[in-house]
C-alpha cells in the first residue's frame, strides 16, 4: 500500500510546502516542534484542506485541489491517535475498544477483538474504567479502539510525547509489535530521535514547513541532515541476536561483517534488533586497543569527515558496510592524521549503545 501525499498551505506566518511517498511500516515525520509535522498529518486525516496538494492512498485520492476532491475525514477510514489518549471517562476499557468497532461495521470484517487485546497486553484491563489507568495503560487503549476500527492507515501524533520515560518504555514494545505483526501503514509524527530509532522503517525529515531528507531509518539517521541537533547524531544499526549471556546480561548482535555486545538479557535469539550508537560515545584508534574495559572495537575505514563550528569533527567510519559516526576533536583528528580512506578502530562503550 502506498501513501502520496504533496501539500501547501500557508498558515499565518507559517507556510507548509512538503512531499512525500511511504510504503508499508511506520514513516515518522520527524522534526523540531514548529517545522510542519503535525500540519502535515491533519492534512492526510482530512481534518485540514490545504490550500493546494494531493492525498493519494493505494491509488484512491483523498485530496486534490486541483480536482476539488475532498474526501470527508469520517470517510477515509484513517485511524487516529492523538497525544492524550482521549478515553470517554464513563465507558469501561471494553466499552471504549468496542466504540471503534462501531466505525467497522461498512468497512467489512475489522480485527478480532480479542488479537488486538493480545497484541497491546491489555486483557487485564478490560473492565477497569479511564481514571483507573496509567499514562501507558490509557495510550494503549486509544490505539487499540483506533485498530478496532478497521483503518486503512493509522496516523499517530506524538502518541507517547504525554509520558514520561518508564511509560514510554512500558508503551514502546507494543508499537514495535504493531509495527511488526499488523498489516497496516502508519504514519508516526514524533521529535524523538530514540522513538524513530526504534519505531521507524522510513524517515521524512522536516524543517520549516519543508522536507530536508527522505529515506530508510538507517540511512537518514547515519547521515543526518543539518537541521538535527548535533548532540543526536549517531549510527543506527541492524543486526541478530546471535547470543544471549544471562550472567553478565549481554547479548551479542550480528551486523554485516562484525559483533556488537550491548546490554539485553530478555533479548530473544534470531531476532532482528536495531542499535543506535551516538557519535558521541565513539572513540578512535590508529591501532586495535588492548586492555580495555570497553567490549566493542570495530575495524573500519574513514569513509568521510565533518568539520563543525565547534573545533570538532564527525568521522564516519565504514566497519564492512555498517556506518559509525564518531565525533572528536579537530584536534585529536590532526594529531592521528586521520584521512578519507584511512583505516581505524572504531571503540564503542557496551554500556553507550541503545538497543
Amino acid at each position: 500500500m502506498t501513501l502520496v501525499v504533496n501539500a501547501k498551505q500557508r498558515l499565518g506566518a507559517f507556510s507548509l510546502d512538503a512531499a512525500f511517498t511511504s510504503e508499508r511500516g511506520i514513516t515518522a515525520l520527524f522534526g523540531r516542534s514548529g517545522s510542519g509535522k503535525t500540519s502535515m498529518i491533519r492534512i492526510i486525516a482530512g481534518l485540514t484542506r490545504p490550500d493546494r496538494g494531493q492525498v493519494i492512498l493505494d491509488g484512491q485520492t483523498m485530496t486534490d485541489t486541483d480536482r476539488r476532491i475532498f474526501v470527508a475525514k469520517h470517510r477515509r477510514r484513517f485511524g487516529y491517535v492523538f497525544q492524550e489518549a482521549r478515553l470517554f471517562p464513563h465507558l469501561n476499557v471494553r466499552h471504549n475498544l468496542s466504540y471503534g468497532k462501531w466505525f467497522a461495521k461498512a468497512a467489512g470484517s475489522p480485527e478480532g477483538l480479542d488479537r488486538i487485546v493480545a497484541l497491546l497486553g491489555i486483557e487485564s484491563l478490560l473492565e477497569r474504567r479511564p481514571e483507573k489507568l496509567s499514562g501507558g495503560e490509557k495510550q494503549r487503549v486509544a490505539i487499540g479502539r483506533a485498530l478496532l476500527s478497521a483503518p486503512r492507515l493509522l496516523l499517530m501524533d506524538e502518541p507517547l510525547a504525554a509520558l514520561d520515560d518508564a511509560r514510554k518504555a512500558e508503551v514502546m514494545p507494543y508499537l514495535e509489535r504493531l509495527r511488526d505483526e499488523m498489516d497496516i501503514p502508519i504514519v508516526y509524527v514524533s521529535h524523538s530521535i530514540a522513538e524513530v530509532a526504534r519505531l521507524a522503517n522510513q524517515v521524512v525529515v522536516m524543517r520549516d514547513g519543508k522536507v530536508e531528507a527522505v529515506g530508510s531509518a538507517a540511512d537518514v539517521l547515519s547521515h543526518p541532515p543539518s537541521s538535527f541537533e548535533r548532540r543526536e547524531a549517531g549510527a543506527l544499526l541492524e543486526g541478530k541476536v546471535e547470543s544471549v549471556d544471562p550472567r553478565h546480561r549481554i547479548a551479542t548482535i550480528a551486523l554485516k561483517s562484525a559483533r556488537l555486545h550491548i546490554p539485553g538479557a530478555m533479548l530473544v535469539l534470531g531476532k532482528t534488533v536495531r542499535v543506535r550508537i551516538p557519535a558521541r560515545d565513539v572513540m578512535l584508534a590508529m591501532k586495535r586497543p588492548e586492555a580495555l574495559s570497553a567490549l566493542n572495537v570495530l575495524e573500519g575505514l574513514v569513509q568521510a569527515m565533518t568539520q563543525a563550528d565547534d573545533a570538532t569533527i564527525d568521522v564516519l567510519v565504514d566497519c564492512g558496510g555498517d556506518p559509525i559516526l564518531s565525533r572528536i576533536t579537530s584536534f585529536s583528528a590532526e594529531r592521528l592524521g586521520l584521512r578519507v580512506g584511512v583505516p581505524v578502530f572504531a571503540v564503542i562503550k557496551t554500556v553507550a549503545l541503545e538497543p
